[in-house]
This record gives C-alpha cells, structure tokens and sequence, in this order.
C-alpha cells in the first residue's frame, strides 16, 4: 500500500451474503455525513454477469462518490460467482498473489478513513497463497469490522472469525438484527455478556466504535 489514510479499517464477514458490501457504504455514507473523507477499496471482485445488479465495487463507489475503477482495479473484476482465485481459474486468467492485491490498494491524500472491503468469510480465498488474514498482516489496518447474520449459527461463525482476525480489534456487527426475535437478542446478548466481544445491531453506533463522531 503506498500511501495509508488516516485510519485503516477491514469490512470483512463470517461468510458471503452476510452484507459486507451493505454495511460498508452504509459505513462509508455516515462517515461522509460528518465531513469525513472516505475513500473505499475492494482489492478483488468476482460477480454473476446474469445477475443483473451493481457489482460491490460500484456500490461501493456508490457512497464514497469514487469510479468503480479506483474502487477495484478492473482487471481484478472476475466474472463467475466463486472466490476470486477460483474465478481467475476458470476464466483461464493469472494467478492472483495476495502481495500483488495488498500493493494494488492505494489511497489519495487527504483521507480520514479507508475502507477495505474483502471477499467472502475471513479464510475464503482471496488469492491462490492468501485470504483476509493474511491481507491483514500484510497491510496492519487500525480495526476490523465482522459482518454477521444475526439467526441460528451466528456463535460458532463469529467465534471462529473473531479468533481468525486477532490481534486486530475487532467490531461486530450483526447484520438485519431485529430486537424482536428473542434469537436475535439472544445471541447478541451471549457474544456481548459470555465472551465480552464489541457487538452493534445497527450502523450509527458502529461507527461510533470505529470513529468517533464527537
């Protein structure tokens, strides 16, 4: 990474369709509210072309106001819906290094936060020798924010994850948390109250937790 902005932050997930990409540009919307600058990088995308709707890159440039392009390098656009190295295989492209996708992210001048969005749980491939782990130790971001569904087996993925993404601190967020599904409530209480671990339900004291907005 060559040049770092002011504070570095991971959105990483317990697994795919957790709403990574959802809780970054919420993330990235709240913090432009407050006059922060954002900025947003998605190291590798692979993606269904019939699906019909906007890539996370864009969604991600979205809410940052940046290009797609800058969100995500376009030859790191793969399209077929696998993690990213296993895309790049069956499209018959380069091998992916995780060294490669570490020193591609590249921020501007001038920016209070950075956001990098992954791909998949914390150990799906993002690379043919790496994952999310092995991203983080090579960039050192300031926190990690843990996407997760709020229902059954939400425990054991978070426990995994959170044990996976150590020594960085580590944010939870249960994703489509709703206070009236003793489920909910349940696991949010077991995460907060038996293992002491940093749960949100809800974007505004995520981000809080993350920068605060005082």
């Amino acid at each position: 990474m060559d040049k770092r902005p002011e504070r570095l932050v991971f959105v990483t997930g317990t697994g795919t369709e957790v709403g990574k990409t959802w809780v970054g540009a919420r993330l990235a919307e709240v913090l432009r509210k407050s006059r922060r600058n954002v900025a947003a990088r998605k190291p590798a995308q692979s993606f269904a072309l019939d699906e019909g709707r906007p890539t996370d890159a864009e969604v991600l440039a979205g809410a940052t106001g940046e290009d797609p392009e800058t969100v995500c390098p376009r030859h790191r656009w793969y399209e077929v819906a696998m993690a990213p190295p296993m895309a790049a295989d069956a499209l018959g492209r380069s091998a992916i290094k995780i060294g490669d996708l570490a020193a591609e992210i590249g921020f501007p001048d001038g920016i209070d936060v950075g956001l990098v969005e992954t791909a998949g749980g914390v150990r799906s491939p993002l690379a043919h020798d790496g994952d999310t782990v092995d991203l983080i130790a090579l960039l050192k971001p300031d926190a990690a924010v843990l996407v997760a569904d709020a229902g059954l087996g939400t425990i054991n993925a978070v426990l995994l994850s959170y044990a996976a993404l150590a020594p960085v601190p580590v944010h939870v967020i249960l994703n489509r948390f709703n206070a009236g599904d003793p489920l909910h409530a349940a696991n949010r209480n077991w995460l907060i109250e038996r293992f002491g671990l940093d749960v949100s339900v809800d974007i505004d004291s995520l981000v809080e937790r993350i920068v605060p907005l005082g």
